[in-house]
């Protein structure tokens, strides 16, 4: 550092990613005394950069808040793991107009070099996990709802059901979770009086309220959500006993799907299906031995499924 414009470009990206820094801490980082880096705060200022000095004990150096940088200063290294966020983003089916617009920001502001490797880098990265279309939710309503479950304030929200059923629901959020390309809130919904999950995608508002709240503290939104999804209003609701450890069943069947409780004849699996010969499907898939509890027409599915394999294996 050894240009006065570089030490105070570097000053101003100390500044960037702390939210304040004494006088001697700077001083020390940029290798200079305590009164250039006094010099360096005034010429910022003077280029319109708000940069605010603190007297006393414990002031310093901080950026205005919400002041945005107008370069982006990124290491190579900072530069690579937001390429690579907002790649694997996209493949997560995150927010895709946003996160497309985000990669084509930084394309333009990075350094030529740099660029070019970030493009080999889009152009050569795969991923094992396949790609999602998914709903993206409104970025207002994400954000909204973040911001009252951290401050604990109770919202209103306007919600479409998988139905189209429109509602209005006052409700205490624990948390948000990603899952499987789509957005969920979980909490204490007050018009049924019970923890329920709602998708983003399906909220059309979301205000805040005054009335705050406590969340329990045995209160787990990812094993909320996923519990949710087990219960899913398919058409058919199916118990089946699986005759294996509970630990083994679990490392098969993930708790989005099914509901798993162990019992002395083994392990209930609960969960809902849609198609009964998917179910009958699922159940050979799995390798376990099962007793079908209910319902009494999945038998016959598994039977139609084993002399569908039969006929296709003739001696």
């Amino acid at each position: 550092m050894s240009y006065p414009a570089t030490r105070m470009l570097a000053m101003l990206e100390l500044l960037q990613a702390h939210h304040g820094l004494g006088g001697r801490d700077l001083a020390q980082r940029l290798g200079v005394d305590e009164r250039t880096v006094r010099r360096y705060a005034a010429r910022l200022a003077e280029l319109g950069i708000p940069v605010a000095a603190e007297r006393g004990r414990y002031g310093g150096y901080r950026l205005m808040p919400g002041y945005k940088l107008p370069p982006l200063m990124l290491t190579d290294d900072e530069a690579t793991a937001v390429v690579l966020g907002l790649l694997a983003g996209r493949r997560l089916g995150l927010a895709a107009a946003a996160t497309e617009a985000a990669l084509a920001k930084i394309r333009r502001v990075l350094p030529a070099t740099l660029r070019e490797q970030a493009g080999a880098l889009e152009e050569t990265l795969d991923f094992t996990l396949a790609g999602r279309a998914a709903q993206t939710p409104a970025s207002r309503a994400v954000l909204t709802l973040a911001a009252a479950i951290r401050d604990r304030r109770r919202v209103t929200v306007r919600y479409r059901s998988w139905n189209g059923a429109q509602t209005e629901r006052e409700l205490d959020g624990h948390g948000l979770v990603f899952h499987s390309g789509r957005w969920y809130v979980t909490g204490h919904d007050h018009r049924s009086g019970e923890l329920r999950t709602f998708r983003l995608d399906r909220i059309a508002s979301v205000v805040p309220g005054t009335a705050s709240y406590e969340i329990p503290e045995e209160s787990d939104p990812v094993r909320q959500v996923t519990a949710s999804l087990a219960q899913v209003p398919y058409a058919h609701p199916v118990e089946v006993l699986l005759h294996v450890p509970l630990a083994e069943a679990a490392r098969r069947i993930p708790p989005s799907v099914a509901a798993l409780t162990e019992t002395p004849d083994g392990v209930l699996l609960r969960m809902r299906a849609e198609s009964l010969d998917g179910m009958a499907t699922m159940l050979a898939g799995l390798g376990f031995p099962f007793t079908i509890v209910s319902p009494r027409d999945l038998r016959a599915a598994v039977r139609r499924l084993a002399e569908g394999l039969l006929a296709g294996t003739p001696e």
